[in-house]
């Protein structure tokens, strides 16, 4: 007899963990600096707390998919929190700043694996009627936990210190193993393929070179004229070319790339990707922005951004209610159309732009992303046979990372270009104004190309249609 799967109790286990594990990976960047003095480190130096994080998130993703066919749901979920906890226990307890990287890389082991664990089950628990919902839900924890990250961490640093960054999220890591140790079924199949070496040496110079290499292009003065930054983008991108044919030769691929001839799962990873750089970009460039010309503490700023985020985050489950009832196309048509105006908007922002009214556009900005990003990613993923969802998920999550890095590089570079453009061209006086101006004038080529991007995004979205799932077994679910 069939063993009834408790969705609800899984949903909430998936829920908990992945809150605190994602919580995570915004709650250290406001302590950064303290960190440089506590420890005696460089900017450069410290920033590999995020940059790192980041680094072992995008290598580990494409593995993702061989470990979930070899193990269980409660093996993977359970073993990838204790790997977070121990991560969060030894940072907490740091001595020295190797010791705290240590740590923060054994905690970014357990987040990268997490997610696609996570996602992958829902997939296999959930009728494709409910997804959106399910998804969107999920989705709200996946946006809402990093939103939150900054401001929570600039209150925990302030009253008790930055060790207890790490000393809060202990307990409910372990309450987390617990929950899943009780309540958690297995779902899927172990089909236990073979393992190819080749496959994930080739994926992890690719994945790591690429988040590095447009990682340090942004953060790097010299940007992309650097060698050292072009000779490991060209390494990387031979690596993952090599990556990919060698996966189109194997019977058993560690990432089946054949997911691409969905033409669904095509379009929604194209738009999964446009946004994501969107969201880094304005992410970084915004604030950037307000505590340049327009003069704002960063956490003045900070607390600007708060609402579009938070708002972000709760109308995740709503979209994907949406998207459950109207499909795809009544949610992501016009949320391109709303971000390609929104985009418009802040390539002609000035200091003169009342404060309020960036606001409203910003809170715009993240409706748009919202109605997009997570109806996307569910329709793109509803269109993969089963023995695909591992493969799915995988390269949906590892491209996270990537786009992200890709995005802020890009968008900081034509920032930069263009601002020392404007400066060089100047012959008159360098006072204040003219910084902010050039600033400005670096900030609106930036969004233009980020115009393009949002208008592709419109045509890329009027050739979505709503996706069906073509061997999905209906008894699995309550």
């Amino acid at each position: 007899m069939e063993t009834k799967i408790n969705s609800k109790a899984i949903l909430i286990t998936f829920m908990i963990g992945a809150f605190f594990a994602i919580l995570n990976e915004t709650l250290l960047n406001i302590a950064l600096t303290e960190l440089m003095e506590v420890f005696g480190v460089n900017a450069p130096t410290v920033q590999w707390l995020a940059t790192g994080f980041m680094l072992v998130m995008g290598v580990l993703m494409p593995i993702s998919a061989l470990l979930i066919q070899w193990f269980t749901t409660r093996q993977m979920f359970i073993g990838v929190m204790t790997i977070f906890l121990i991560g969060t226990t030894i940072a907490a307890g740091a001595m020295n700043f190797p010791m705290l990287l240590a740590g923060r890389m054994i905690q970014a082991v357990g987040t990268g694996l997490l997610i696609p664990v996570i996602m992958n089950a829902l997939l296999l628990i959930y009728k494709p009627e409910v997804r959106g919902k399910i998804m969107g839900t999920f989705g709200l924890v996946i946006m809402f936990a990093p939103a939150i990250g900054p401001t929570l961490s600039g209150v925990i640093v302030d009253m008790l210190g930055w060790r207890w960054l790490f000393i809060t999220v202990i307990p409910f890591s372990i309450f987390s193993i617990l929950f899943a140790w009780k309540y958690l079924q297995n779902v899927g199949e172990v089909t236990r393929p073979g393992v190819d070496v080749w496959s994930i040496i080739l994926s992890s110079i690719g994945i790591a070179g690429i988040v590095y290499g447009f990682s340090s292009a942004g953060e790097n003065g010299e940007g992309f004229t650097s060698f050292k930054i072009i000779l490991i983008i060209l390494i990387s991108a031979v690596s993952l070319v090599w990556f990919v044919l060698r996966q189109l030769k194997l019977d058993e691929p560690l990432l089946d790339v054949r997911v691409f001839k969905y033409k669904s799962y095509a379009r929604g990873v194209i738009l999964f990707i446009i946004v994501i750089m969107a969201m880094f970009a304005s992410e970084i460039v915004m604030p950037m922005y307000l505590q340049g010309p327009l003069g704002y503490s960063a956490k003045i700023a900070g607390l600007l951004l708060l609402p579009g985020a938070l708002l972000n985050g709760l109308m995740s489950p709503v979209m994907g209610s949406l998207f459950d009832k109207f499909g795809p196309r009544k949610l992501i048509i016009p949320g391109t159309i709303v971000l390609s105006g929104v985009i418009f908007f802040f390539s002609n922002i000035n200091e003169a732009t009342p404060i309020w009214l960036f606001i409203v556009v910003y809170v715009l900005l993240m409706l748009s992303i919202s109605a997009i990003m997570m109806p996307a990613q569910t329709n793109a993923l509803n269109e993969l046979p089963k023995n695909l969802y591992p493969h799915g998920t995988a390269i949906a999550n590892t491209l996270q990372p990537v786009s992200g890095a890709l995005g802020v590089s890009i968008f900081v570079s034509i920032m930069t270009q263009s601002r020392e453009n404007f400066m060089n061209s100047y012959n008159g006086k360098v006072t204040q104004d003219v910084m902010n101006d050039a600033m400005t004038y670096g900030v609106h080529h930036a969004y233009w190309f980020a115009l393009a991007l949002a208008l592709s995004a419109v045509i890329i979205s009027l050739f979505i249609r709503k996706a069906a799932a073509p061997d999905f077994n209906e008894t699995m679910s309550e």
